[in-house]
């Protein structure tokens, strides 16, 4: 499901903005359940397939840094720079994939898998540079704890949660 009108688009792009500022408050108390759950990943992959790739790109590049100028979290360096980089992966990942591939079965799911392996290299790729420029080492095993191991949980939170809200968009939109 792809939106054609513009104005529909930003609107729904200023809300996913808005979503990505605010799911983080529910897990901030215990930052490691952030960091596990991944809060602000939900809506920038559901603008993806939603609004497009583009749009997606620019609503995951915008709300991790928007966050961390409002709230402070995240940290802006490295932290919030390797997220947009990794965000905007996912929503421009996510929007292209669906269009190429929808219909066929399982394109969710392909799209979303695809956008969150590139999603995540991108964000070593970043990671590297940023702790590089900064003095520190950034290991294989900080790729692999950080990037996979840790974010299982919310991995298979967004595996569930995502194409279930596709899902009913498609059915809503059937129905009309």
């Amino acid at each position: 499901m792809t939106l054609k009108n513009k104005t529909t688009k930003l609107v729904l792009s200023a809300f996913f903005i808005a979503l990505g500022i605010i799911l983080p408050f529910v897990t901030m108390q215990i930052p490691s359940i952030g960091n596990m759950l991944l809060p602000m990943h939900i809506p920038i992959l559901l603008c993806g397939f939603i609004c497009g790739g583009p749009y997606g790109f620019l609503v995951g590049l915008i709300t991790p840094l928007l966050r961390s100028v409002l709230f402070g979290m995240p940290a802006m360096m490295p932290t919030a720079i390797s997220m947009a980089a990794e965000l905007a992966t996912y929503g421009l990942v996510t929007g292209v994939m669906y269009n190429r591939i929808k219909g066929k079965r399982l394109s969710i799911y392909i799209s979303l898998i695809i956008a969150m392996i590139l999603g995540r290299m991108v964000w070593g790729v970043v990671s590297y540079g940023l702790f590089a420029a900064l003095g520190n080492a950034f290991t294989w095993q900080i790729f692999l704890v950080q990037g996979f191991a840790n974010a299982i949980p919310g991995i298979i939170i967004q595996l569930i949660i995502i194409p279930a809200i596709m899902y009913q968009m498609r059915k809503v939109q059937v129905e009309r």
